[in-house]
């Protein structure tokens, strides 16, 4: 409990001082990793750590892939 109390501000610092670019997807991925975590073991903090990292990955590869598509599409319409 004590290491609970102990890193909440610690995670609240970082996610306020983060820019929306990198924080999309971490908050969605950290509470259902947080949420699973909990359930497999009283791991939440980790859970939510990994969860925030595959979140962040995965809106990364989905704005490359809509970048790609408006890239592809400005190509085709300069024609």
């Amino acid at each position: 409990m004590r290491s609970l109390i102990l890193s909440t501000p610690v995670v609240a610092g970082l996610l306020v001082s983060v820019s929306p670019s990198i924080a999309q997807g971490c908050l969605k991925g950290a509470i259902i990793g947080g949420v699973a975590g909990h359930y497999a073991g009283r791991h939440g903090l980790l859970g939510a750590t990994v969860g925030c990292l595959i979140g962040r990955h995965e809106a990364s590869k989905e704005e490359s892939r809509n970048r790609d598509h408006r890239r592809n599409n400005a190509q085709r319409y300069a024609d």
